[in-house]
This record gives structure tokens, C-alpha cells and sequence, in this order.
């Protein structure tokens, strides 16, 4: 047996976060996590439906705050912001499999998603407009589109070795080299990663030869 746990969830307004079809329902009735939203990265102002199939108790509902955190009931706050529903689950699973369960089957789904902003990417280098761009609360903003938010390439831009500049854990960075060109010009979108906050964009110089 394991003690209640309550679990009060920050308040939010509606115009601070767009309502979906409850995501209460779809927890409650799965069982497999390989099921759960792979896609959409979590931020401040969502709100989660979160069960453990091996309680068998209904869904609580969870709120992401503004320092992008949830509070999960016998383990505390996790880190949920720029995880997605799927990646979240998969890092309280071993959470509570140290300590509570031999086993756990974490489900977790999006009730309501907020419509503030995922944070800010910076571009610099050789674009038409340099400095920092707001991701958009539903929009996968890649970097393709923040290069074409800061007005595209400038003249002698290389295109083809774009700079993406991520902050790791540990406080290394890493760096992506991005054929923007490719992107756009031949749709091979599925090289265009998706940013994440506070992610850097540098767009070098081409080198030409006289």
C-alpha cells in the first residue's frame, strides 16, 4: 500500500493555454507507453494527465511550471520542459522502479497546452535580421524557419553549413552542422531539427575564391 499522495496543480487562466480533447480519458485507458506523443516537446503552462497502470487509480492531472518542472506524486519534481510526453515517462520510470515498484508503467498525456512561449533561439552570422526569436506555443519552429524569420541568408552566407549550438547537460555545448540549402531547395525536411530553447543559430561566411 503507498500512501495518497495530492498533488495541487498550479492555476492557469484560459487565455494562458489552449485546450485539447482530454488527454484523462487515453491515460486511463492505456497500458503501453510506446503509445504516448513522441513529438511535441512540454513547457511551462501544460497540463498533464499522469497515471502508473500498476496503482490502479484514476488519472491526476499535473501542472508544468514556470521553472519547467511537474510534481510527481512518491518521487518529487522532475524535470518535464523540452521532454516530450513519451521522454517524460521514460525518465520517472526508473524513478520509481528504485524504490516503489518492480515494475512501472508511467502514462502521461497532454490535457491542455499553454500558449506562452517555448523560450527563445538566437541567430547570428550571415542573416538579414541577427538576434533572438520567440518559439511559438504550436509551432515546431526548425531552423529552417528561424533563418527565414530573420528575413533568410544574407548574400554570402553558406548555406549548407549552418551552425546549431545546443546546451547539454553538464554545461558542454553541441554543435550541429545543418544544410539549410538541402532543406529548402531539395524538401529533405527531415534534416531540419527542431529547436529548443535558448538553442543558438550561427550562419557562417562562404568562403570564395578569387
Amino acid at each position: 500500500m503507498f500512501a495518497r499522495t495530492t498533488v495541487h496543480a498550479q492555476q492557469t487562466t484560459a487565455r494562458d493555454r489552449s485546450e485539447l480533447p482530454s488527454a484523462a480519458g487515453m491515460v486511463a485507458g492505456t497500458t503501453s507507453m510506446d503509445v504516448l506523443d513522441n513529438s511535441r516537446k512540454l513547457g511551462a503552462g501544460d497540463r498533464l494527465s499522469y497515471r502508473v497502470v500498476q496503482e490502479k487509480r484514476a488519472p491526476l492531472s499535473l501542472m508544468v511550471t514556470d521553472s519547467g518542472e511537474v510534481e510527481v506524486p512518491l518521487i518529487g519534481r522532475v524535470r518535464a520542459s523540452g521532454r516530450t510526453c513519451r521522454e517524460l515517462a521514460e525518465t520517472i520510470k526508473p524513478m520509481l522502479q528504485r524504490e516503489y515498484f518492480i515494475h512501472a508503467t508511467v502514462i502521461i498525456g497532454l490535457d491542455a497546452a499553454s500558449l506562452k512561449s517555448r523560450g527563445t533561439v538566437y541567430v547570428s552570422g550571415q542573416v538579414r535580421t541577427q538576434g533572438s526569436i520567440e518559439i511559438p506555443a504550436e509551432e515546431r519552429l526548425t531552423v529552417s524557419k528561424a533563418i527565414l524569420k530573420a528575413g533568410g541568408f544574407a548574400e554570402f552566407s553558406d548555406s549548407k553549413k549552418v551552425k546549431l549550438v545546443r546546451n547539454k547537460p553538464g554545461g558542454k555545448a553541441e554543435t550541429t552542422i545543418v544544410d539549410v540549402d538541402a532543406i529548402l531547395t531539395k524538401g529533405q525536411i527531415e534534416k531540419d531539427p527542431v529547436l529548443q530553447a535558448d538553442d543558438r543559430i550561427i550562419v557562417p561566411r562562404k568562403f570564395i575564391n578569387i
